[in-house]
């Protein structure tokens, strides 16, 4: 089993460790890769459920992810309860196990097969997905199903924001959840991009490094993903400096940050 754990722990956290430990309990001699988001984002989270599971992978494959502000419910919690966990089984044979929070079923909730809950304590634990969680997605990786609750609506999950920072990358490349479908400019048309608070110049392009050095580019990024039937393809904008950081250009906006465009020049 090849697993992608996804959660906002923090680079290098134990945390980690200590939930990589007790999935390997559960499904011995698994592949573990660990992807840390943003504390609390969860728009981020389900951004990279639906890269990493839409995209070409192992055939067997599970995808983990925590990301549980416990903002379903403002008052206090009894017992470090918080929001329930769910299965998702992806439209191709990807099957992801974690906590339905804010975006992280959003992307993917249009490429469901199945979507459920799951029978198992929302409470009992500040690290449920150490001490709660992982038996029930070994069980449900190995086919045990036994543990399904009742069937969740898509439509009762958010959908995914249209002007928001999914991502920033080690390049600075600012990837957004702007569909590249969405967008209708003439290649080379200028535009003024404002992120967050910050307003910019730049030129959009049907690919980044059609661009001079040191220009910003507003164009069809690397992230996107299709369903088997090729009917659901996507692509998102991205924001690339060729030759420098977009965002150090916007001032090092978060994730989730507001995204606007175009006014002509």
């Amino acid at each position: 089993m090849f697993i992608t754990l996804i959660a906002d722990y923090g680079s290098g956290d134990p945390a980690f460790a200590e939930v990589t430990q007790r999935l390997s309990i559960a499904l011995p001699g698994s592949q573990i890769n660990l992807l840390s988001v943003p504390a609390f984002s969860t728009l981020a989270t389900g951004f990279w459920i639906a890269q990493l599971g839409l995209n070409p992978g192992p055939q067997e494959r599970l995808i983990y992810h925590n990301c549980a502000p416990r903002q379903d419910d403002k008052k206090p919690r009894q017992d470090n309860e918080g929001e329930g966990l769910t299965y998702t089984l992806l439209s191709n044979g990807v099957k992801v196990v974690g906590v339905n929070a804010g975006y992280t079923l959003s992307f993917i909730k249009n490429y469901a097969q199945m979507l459920h809950t799951i029978k198992v304590s929302r409470a009992g634990s500040q690290f449920r997905s150490r001490d709660v969680f992982p038996s029930a997605a070994g069980d449900i990786a190995k086919g045990d199903l036994s543990l399904l609750g009742e069937a969740l609506d898509p439509s009762l999950i958010p959908d995914v924001p249209s002007d928001r920072v999914a991502w920033i990358d080690g390049y600075g490349n600012i990837k957004t959840t702007i569909a590249a479908n969405t967008v209708n400019l003439e290649p080379e048309t200028k535009v003024v991009i404002r992120v967050g608070d910050v307003v910019s110049d730049a030129v959009y392009s049907d690919g980044s490094f059609k661009v001079p050095e040191g220009t910003l580019a507003f164009a069809p990024g690397s992230s996107g993903w299709s369903d088997p039937n090729q009917l659901n393809s996507v692509r998102w904008m991205e924001l690339f400096l060729r030759g420098g950081s977009a965002w150090e250009r916007f001032g090092r906006p978060r994730v989730n940050q507001l995204v606007s465009y175009p006014t002509t020049t």
